[in-house]
């Protein structure tokens, strides 16, 4: 590791916080925002697993420099000495980064230099309580409200679930990381089939942490994600969401079955193996890419930052033609 180059994560000094975490695993209600739980949380994971790398508040002038898009400005481009890696979210990617990081495997197929990386689970996330035992009674949603399908927060959808013996409960933010007293998980933004290829699977990584069904609407994330019938239940109506609440509360045997699977299913996304994916990505990928742009003549970069130039003009233009 001493043949590295300097390895920043930026996070801008204005969005700095007095209770910042010192260790990645733990509950912060901050965490639910991009910028840091993409930069904060990935530099505390690495740190602790013992890989160089500096959080910085402060623009590098040398490195490679690793930031969520909301913490570059658009019109900033890289220097000769920095390889600008833009973590992506559901954004367009930065136009002049060097290198775009994903959260969903089918945007990587969406843009040049993008690589996926899948995003961190709930940190500090308590699991459903064992003790409930084979009792399916508490429905939950985690996630923003305005993310929720309408049909789901419409009345209706609440009494029909009273009328299975069912509680439906949309979780408040501060509360995100506590499935202990939930038995499935219903997160659907939209009923109509849409690919969603800018979101991330973080609802279902977290339905199998915390050891309950989840049912989800057809997004790409989590379609990419699916190796067998017990990962998640997929759903395109109400209809068929209630059909799957009636079959997991009168089959005990069916919930225990997703449980266990969510054990295994689990494992994968564990934040040991997300540090090894990142770890791979700044050795295999970052560092040589940062090499050959430290190397190129100034033509070279001269010529990669006018390309950028050119591709957001031509970017421009057509949406400009598609409003007239």
């Amino acid at each position: 590791m001493t043949d590295l180059p300097p390895i920043y994560f930026y996070l801008p000094q204005k969005d700095w916080l007095d209770d910042m975490p010192d260790k990645p695993d733990v509950y912060w209600e901050e965490f639910g925002r991009g910028i840091y739980c993409w930069t904060l949380q990935t530099y505390l994971y690495l740190k602790a697993d013992g890989f160089p790398c500096t959080l910085v508040g402060t623009m590098p002038d040398e490195g490679i420099v690793i930031a969520h898009r909301d913490s570059f400005p658009y019109k900033l481009r890289p220097t000769p000495k920095v390889l600008m890696v833009c973590i992506k979210p559901d954004r367009n990617p930065h136009p002049y980064a060097q290198l775009q990081v994903v959260q969903n495997p089918q945007d990587a197929k969406n843009f040049r230099n993008s690589y996926y990386i899948p995003l961190w689970r709930q940190p500090g996330l308590i699991p459903r309580n064992s003790e409930r035992g084979d009792r399916f009674e508490n429905i939950g949603y985690f996630g923003i409200t305005s993310n929720l399908a309408p049909e789901l927060k419409a009345a209706s959808w609440s009494k029909q679930l009273e009328e299975l013996r069912l509680n439906w409960q949309i979780i408040p933010r501060n509360r995100w990381y506590d499935y202990s007293n939930i038995d499935a998980v219903v997160a659907v933004r939209n009923f109509q089939q849409q690919d969603y290829t800018q979101k991330p699977a973080t609802k279902l990584y977290n339905a199998w942490q915390a050891g309950v069904p989840a049912i989800l609407g057809k997004e790409s994330a989590f379609q990419s994600e699916r190796k067998n019938e017990f990962d998640y239940f997929e759903v395109s109506s109400v209809e068929d969401a209630i059909d799957i609440l009636k079959r997991l509360r009168d089959n005990p045997q069916l919930c225990e079955k997703v449980r266990e699977n969510g054990k295994v299913r689990g494992q994968e996304i564990e934040p040991q193996n997300v540090v090894k994916q990142w770890r791979n990505f700044l050795t295999d990928v970052a560092v040589p890419e940062y090499q050959r742009w430290f190397i190129a003549s100034r033509w070279s970069q001269q010529v990669y930052l006018q390309r950028c130039y050119l591709l957001i003009k031509f970017d421009a233009l057509k949406q400009k033609l598609s409003l007239t």
